[in-house]
């Protein structure tokens, strides 16, 4: 596990450290894990930098870029976020996540051609004959642990077809534009909502505070109280049936809510409604 910065992000520094740490202890690290949109926070780690070093160590990088994937799509949002993603070794992208595939539609790519086959081909004859009558290079099962599974990639290519590259640019814009209006409101409402941090991506992070603690500076006292009142309002938004918006600690904080807008029919609209509604909920905790 290498430290990560307050935004999430991994600390390059950190991890050449513990390289160097590890090899003076006669082990030897081969494969280092960056993440491009962090499950909870929504961080991207500094690919360019973690390349260097992965570089200079002779190590594998890995990108998993199965939340953050998508905005590869988008000019506007892809730097310096997806920076330095070519260099990588073997990236995942899930586009069941972000850009709303049908699930389950998960991928993962590998810079050296041939390495899938390398790895898993059984060469199973009674399975995979060589003399077919079409290329045989499209018979997948012998490139992966699995050998039968669902064709993944024909929902994406099916999508693809309908929505085109600039139908997936636009997508990919329109949820970030939805995510930076709803920081927007909650700076607009900063006595009702406390922004964590600014988001990389559609991760907005922030607490709800109820009308008795709004003259209370924030410190972590508060940060406690605000905490045990995220699973609370959590259960009223059930109860009521209009909202559902996840809460989680990190390893730096109590409960937080941590809103996620991965449909593009969501509107501005629906922004205001959400805001307004956890105050309706939970205004007199």
């Amino acid at each position: 596990m290498v430290p990560s910065d307050i935004y999430g992000r991994m600390i390059p520094s950190e991890l050449e450290r513990l390289i160097v740490e590890r090899r003076t202890r006669g082990h030897i690290p081969f494969f280092v894990c960056c993440t491009s949109g962090t499950t909870v926070l929504g961080a991207f780690d500094p690919i360019n930098e973690i390349a260097d070093i992965c570089q200079k160590y002779g190590m594998w990088l890995h990108v998993d870029a199965a939340w953050g994937g998508g905005l590869l799509l988008s000019k506007k949002y892809r730097h310096p976020r997806l920076s330095g993603v070519e260099r990588a070794d073997s990236v995942t992208w899930n586009p069941h996540k972000l850009m709303g595939a049908l699930l389950q539609c998960s991928t993962i790519h590998f810079k050296e051609d041939g390495l899938l086959m390398s790895c898993n081909q059984m060469s199973a004859d009674y399975l995979f004959m060589q003399d077919k009558l079409y290329d045989i290079q499209y018979d997948t099962g012998d490139k992966v642990i699995q050998c039968g599974r669902h064709n993944d990639i024909f929902k994406l290519w099916l999508q693809w077809r309908a929505k085109g590259d600039d139908g997936f640019e636009k997508h990919m814009d329109t949820l970030m534009e939805l995510s930076e209006y709803m920081v927007k409101r909650i700076k607009e409402q900063s006595d009702k909502f406390y922004l964590i941090m600014e988001p990389e991506l559609v991760n907005v992070c922030f607490w709800y505070i109820p009308t008795r603690l709004r003259k209370v500076p924030h410190s972590p006292a508060k940060e406690e109280e605000l905490g045990k009142m995220c699973p609370v309002l959590k259960a009223r938004m059930m109860q009521s049936g209009t909202l559902m918006v996840g809460y989680q600690p990190d390893d730096r904080r109590p409960n937080f809510f941590r809103n996620i807008i991965s449909s593009a029919s969501v509107t501005e609209k629906d922004v205001d409604f959400l805001l307004a509604e956890m105050d309706r909920l939970g205004h007199d905790l």
